[in-house]
């Protein structure tokens, strides 16, 4: 099963949303970093991908038809080269609050990695924590000016990579509209999944944030 739909969006930008919404539309399995978590299988291709050895995507992916949010964001470029035929969706949100909603959820979670018990949760942040803070910001997720600074750079750079006849760059607060037309399917009699919000995220795991 090759990917569809490739998605470019770092994480806190609506992707958990957008993994229910494709999902929803027929283009699930959604590849997200829940997917991590909830399989283990799934990590070593991740950690080795971290190391700077690339895994075989078909392999990865042989059971998803999408994929979005950390860690394949961290490996858009590559993901979308290899399925060359697949959609590149970039979800945005306003910059600042992107920051926010990043401090008040994953950073506080994959930071504190060294503190866990072992075992695959805290492997999975661990992993999480190379490719988000370390490879990404350059280990300066926690300064506010240098990651506005990655973050509007990294959407500039996913806009002038991409033909823009493959690419949709929206905010999930648009709904259903866009994404169906820009995937030629119908709009569901649905409300547009709203998931994983900052209050969700933080009620769903309390004790990661004791300290």
């Amino acid at each position: 099963m090759a990917l569809k739909i490739v998605g470019a969006a770092l994480g806190r930008t609506g992707t958990h949303s957008l993994k229910l919404a494709l999902e929803h539309l027929g283009f699930g399995p959604c590849h997200h970093m829940y997917e991590v978590r909830d399989h283990p299988e799934q990590l070593p291709y991740w950690q080795a991908a971290a190391r700077g050895q690339l895994p075989a995507w078909d392999e990865v992916f042989a059971d998803y038809r999408s994929c979005v949010d950390w860690p394949s964001a961290r490996f858009w470029r590559e993901i979308a080269a290899h399925y060359s035929d697949a959609k590149v969706l970039l979800t945005l949100r306003d910059p600042e609050s992107w920051f926010d909603s990043v401090h008040a959820t994953i950073y506080p979670v994959i930071k504190g990695w060294p503190t866990r018990e072992p075992g695959h949760f805290r492997d999975t942040m661990e992993m999480a924590h190379e490719i988000i803070v370390a490879q990404t910001f350059g280990g300066r997720l926690d300064e506010r000016d240098h990651a506005l600074a990655v973050y509007r750079a990294h959407a500039e750079e996913v806009r002038r990579t991409i033909a823009p006849e493959r690419l949709l760059a929206y905010d999930v607060s648009q709904g259903w509209a866009p994404l169906c037309a820009f995937l030629g399917v119908p709009v569901p009699d649905r409300p547009f999944p709203r998931t994983n919000t900052t209050e969700e995220f933080r009620e769903a795991r309390p004790s990661v944030f004791d300290t």
